[in-house]
């Protein structure tokens, strides 16, 4: 029916690595081949797809360390158990900002008017890389389209309310509300792409 939400995430570091930026972890990841891990909150979820795709497009050997959940795998991150996480932006904010972790750069195409500072992966020196977890709407395809259509109406106008656009902007999430043709080739798009990755990097679920 329609996309909703798209929700920003991040890429970040223990201060004791040092890597202030991408373009340094790159660096340090090929001097240190095998020895840098990142954590993730479970095989196949989007923080461990993300960290893979990074591997593959910036040709570095990280060590994936799954965990049953982002909380956990934020603490052992926090304790310096691990290096590095690509997680949400909302749950990574509060230690940005109070420099328990370093911000090296968010994954989407686009900066984040929450942390306008810190670059994209792409700008950073990895062009073309991106990801962004969103939500949307869907229904079975036996609904008329009339039905379809309305729904899509009333959700996009909801979107476009300024104080709903600005409450999920501080939720980190950004209102789309596109049309039900741009949604289900955006879905196409993703399929593809994550899909071709977990076969080539062997990733199954746990």
């Amino acid at each position: 029916i329609t996309l909703v939400v798209a929700v920003h995430f991040v890429l970040v570091a223990h201060p004791s690595l040092p890597a202030r930026n991408v373009k340094e972890l790159i660096a340090l990841a090929k001097a240190r081949p095998g020895q840098i891990t990142y954590a993730s909150s479970g095989a196949g979820g989007a923080p461990h797809l993300a960290g893979e795709l990074f591997k593959r497009m910036a040709q570095v050997n990280l060590i994936h360390i799954p965990y049953k959940g982002s909380g956990p795998s934020f603490q052992d991150l926090l304790g310096g158990q691990v290096s590095l996480t690509f997680d949400s932006l909302v749950q990574s904010l509060p230690y940005i900002k109070s420099g328990r972790l370093r911000a090296l750069a968010v994954l989407g195409n686009t900066r984040s008017p929450l942390a306008p500072e810190v670059p994209t992966v792409a700008e950073s020196g990895v062009p073309g890389y991106e990801l962004t977890n969103w939500f949307g709407l869907v229904a079975p395809v036996a609904v008329p389209r009339a039905i379809i259509g309305k729904i899509h109406a009333d959700v996009t106008q909801v979107l476009q309310d300024a104080g709903v656009s600005e409450r999920l902007s501080a939720m980190g999430a950004t209102a789309v509300g596109n049309t039900p043709e741009q949604f289900g080739a955006a879905m196409r798009a993703d399929s593809e792409k994550w899909g071709r990755l977990i076969r080539e990097a062997n990733i199954r679920a746990e």
